[in-house]
């Protein structure tokens, strides 16, 4: 049964990664912590529940799947960096 999996180790890797990416930036922008971590389970929970469902019609595209994943992962770490960089910038100006 877990044969089926390994084509999405990457993705399963990536979107952990991804998730922690964004809740920092959520961190950074001042978010509530417990609604963030809320929202952030309830995203995971849907998307094991997709992951579930979808698995055998998305077996064709896991590559690009992958891929994707990775992409939005690389997007997401230089949005991230980008807004921490400024943010102590502002920081060392003396800026709110």
């Amino acid at each position: 049964m877990l044969e089926q999996f390994i084509p999405f180790i990457g993705l399963i890797i990536f979107g952990n990664i991804e998730n922690l990416i964004l809740a920092s930036q959520g961190v950074v922008a001042g978010v509530n912590p417990r609604i963030l971590g809320l929202l952030s389970i309830i995203v995971v929970l849907i998307w094991i529940f997709i992951g579930f469902v979808a698995t055998e019609a998305a077996m064709q595209y896991s590559n690009y799947i992958t891929f994707l994943g990775g992409l939005a992962i690389v997007i997401l770490g230089f949005q991230s960096i980008h807004g921490a960089v400024r943010n102590l910038r502002k920081a060392e100006r003396g800026e709110q």
